[in-house]
């Protein structure tokens, strides 16, 4: 191989070891869980919101967030369930740009990985203890998994891995909710026959183990927009987009039906100014049509402190460093606009 093997790092249960869970942390997880599990299945009608920064940046900013939204929480508790977005690792085509806190730096300048291991297993322990979410991230590196898989409430699969035989094998095992993006090419196939491998059992081999998945039954989908091959962004919320999901749940017979919308994306052409409007459109096409409501479980929104993005070093304290995300002032207000009009 063409590569330098420079060290070990330490295995799942070590890492756990130095952060362990409390019997406080594991019943809140336990319960963010159920909840979610609830919602999917149609027996909670409360709508899901994954929202937080595109990425996770400076821990004190990203807690910062998240203790803000306890209290609206709190408000809307019996129309909204909240889910933070802790996204500790970035995707990057190109190699280029932060790729997430798994990738601390050393005084060198080179990545640290063991240091990120530990940074964003404790930005996620630190959100529970401090607020009771249990929150989201996205599974990039489906091998990662087992270093927060006590810790998360909800796992997304990206546009560029749904495609991916191991992250596919990996959700049928994981033991929350999965959401599968379309892919960017926008075909619904992809995202269908990800969601479906998920759902059933599989024998793979994982971190060097031989291991046996029993399926998970609350993988669905994400519909995040797509590129048509000029590389412009095509929406994918649209009620006959909706229309052409529920169908195509009822061809394959899947459990659970659901699908999140993500309002960034190619949906908002990165805008994050459009989501609170693309919520509202697909809140009006639910109202209009009972199986789109069925089958809408909730919204993936982009949200920090600051509108936009900067770049890296501007300093400004909790404004993205990568795609740009809608304000807390606005971020506030949306949320309870929700709540009303549920």
């Amino acid at each position: 191989m063409n590569m330098e093997l420079e060290k070990k790092l330490a295995s799942p249960s070590e890492i756990k070891e130095m952060d362990l869970i409390t019997r406080e942390v594991q019943e809140a997880v336990a319960l963010r869980r159920k909840q979610l599990f609830d919602i999917f299945e149609g027996k909670d009608d409360r709508l899901i919101l994954i929202i937080g920064p595109c990425s996770a940046d400076k821990e004190d900013s990203v807690l910062d967030y998240i203790n803000r939204l306890s209290p609206v929480q709190e408000k809307v508790q019996d129309k909204v369930f909240i889910v933070p977005r802790i996204y500790t690792n970035k995707p990057r085509t190109t190699g280029a740009g932060y790729k997430g806190m798994l990738h601390q730096p050393d005084p060198s300048g080179k990545s640290d990985l063991f240091k990120g291991i530990i940074a964003t297993r404790h930005l996620h322990m630190r959100a529970i203890k401090e607020t009771g979410f249990a929150c989201a991230d996205e599974m990039l590196y489906p091998e990662n998994y087992q270093y927060l898989d006590d810790l998360l409430a909800y796992v997304a699969v990206g546009a560029r891995s749904v495609e991916n035989q191991q992250h596919r094998l990996t959700a049928s095992g994981v033991d929350v909710p999965v959401g599968m993006k379309n892919p960017t090419s926008g075909d619904y196939s992809v995202m269908m026959n990800a969601i479906l491998a998920a759902q059933n059992p599989h024998s793979f081999i994982y971190r060097g183990w031989e291991v046996h998945s029993k399926g998970n039954a609350y993988t669905h989908a994400i519909l995040r927009g797509y590129n048509n091959k000029h590389g412009q962004n095509q929406p994918n919320y649209h009620y006959e987009d909706l229309i052409r999901l529920a169908q195509m749940y009822d061809e394959k017979q899947l459990l659970n039906p659901g699908v999140i919308i993500d309002t960034n994306h190619s949906n908002s052409n990165k805008n994050p100014l459009e989501q609170p409007r693309i919520i509202h459109d697909v809140l009006n096409s639910a109202k209009y049509n009972d199986g789109i409501r069925k089958l809408l479980k909730g919204f993936m929104v982009e949200s920090y402190i600051e509108d936009g993005c900067q770049k890296i070093g501007d300093g400004v304290y909790g404004k993205s460093i990568t795609d740009p995300c809608l304000g807390w002032e606005k971020t506030e207000r949306l949320i309870y606009d929700i709540a009303d009009t549920l």
